[in-house]
């Protein structure tokens, strides 16, 4: 079973110390977004894990600490870094800092562990796409030693950006091709591979790959294991990752991007995080009489029935 600890909300960032405790403990609590009632326990041990992925905008918190997990675990980075300042991501490090943490990152976990997210790519007066091209460039001068690729993809228009940008307006089709075409020429230079991921939005004339950002032959490559030949739907139309499962909990980042399709509110925000409990096995709250609780299904991905840990 891959454990994801980012999908929903950045843990990394702002429950490290909760994440810590539940992989001391061994075990997690996480509730059903279609039925919240309905709690899955899964179990933490390391065999029962056949890798941990982290995705984070800030690392920061939590370097000093990781090595609790890396040493246990097979593990698998994404560190979003993008364009925006304050006025899109309010809570999120500036560029100068969030370069410092992700090659620190580098440094403890390898490069090949590390994947540099440049999305989504969205278009306001602030942010044309010669501002993109431009903090593009910049960004690839400094992380590309440090990474082994970069995934970007589109915004799309779902109904609770509109709600938060409500002067967002769709990419046209000739920005999404003037910054691709730009972006895969910078890439290029530096020798980053680039890649597209969830999206419809594809760019092979430019050489830029159509992956998921989550496949086990990059996992299996990344911690010198290998996988089973596993078929999968992906996470949602136009994904090619393979499923996982995650341990977050919606409206509960205090990132509070203005693009987030995690948040339905900044309320909705702050009175989850009143409710989090770091010694909980849930993220947010407790188990309570109408919970039922469940034995998650854990099924190894490894070849050998999830006994190999390595290649060498």
């Amino acid at each position: 079973m891959l454990l994801n600890v980012g999908a929903r909300t950045d843990i990394v960032n702002h429950y490290g110390d909760w994440m810590l405790e539940r992989f001391r403990e061994g075990y997690v609590y996480t509730r059903n977004p279609l039925f919240p009632q309905k709690v899955v326990r899964y179990d933490l041990a390391p065999d029962k894990i056949d890798a941990v992925l982290f995705c984070s905008k800030n690392y920061a918190p939590m370097l000093e600490k990781l090595d609790a997990i890396t040493a246990r675990y097979r593990t698998y980075f994404f560190y979003t870094i993008t364009a925006y300042g304050k006025d899109i991501e309010p809570n999120v490090p500036d560029l100068a800092e969030s370069i410092r943490t992700l090659q620190a990152l580098s440094k403890r976990v390898g490069r090949e562990k590390l994947a540099w997210r440049y999305d989504p790519v969205l278009f306001t007066p602030t942010y044309p796409v010669e501002r993109h091209l431009e903090t593009f460039a910049y960004l690839c001068e400094n992380l590309a030693p440090y990474v082994s690729r970069c995934i970007f993809s589109f915004v799309e228009m779902y109904a609770k950006l509109r709600e938060n940008m409500p002067g967002l307006v769709p990419p046209s089709q000739e920005q999404k091709v003037r910054a691709a075409q730009g972006m895969a020429a910078i890439a290029a230079r530096h020798r980053l591979h680039l890649q597209t991921c969830s999206t419809r939005d594809t760019f092979p004339q430019f050489g830029i790959a159509a992956e998921g950002c989550v496949t086990l032959s990059a996992l299996g490559a990344a911690n010198h294991c290998a996988f089973r030949d596993v078929k999968h739907n992906g996470l949602r139309r136009g994904c090619l990752c393979m499923e996982s499962r995650d341990i977050g909990w919606y409206d509960t980042c205090p990132n509070f991007c203005k693009y987030c399709y995690a948040n339905k509110s900044e309320a909705a925000v702050r009175e989850n995080m009143r409710l989090h409990d770091p010694h909980s096995p849930l993220l947010i709250g407790h188990l309570t009489e109408a919970d039922e609780l469940i034995e998650g299904r854990q099924i190894s991905l490894l070849k050998n029935d999830g006994t190999q840990l390595s290649l060498f």
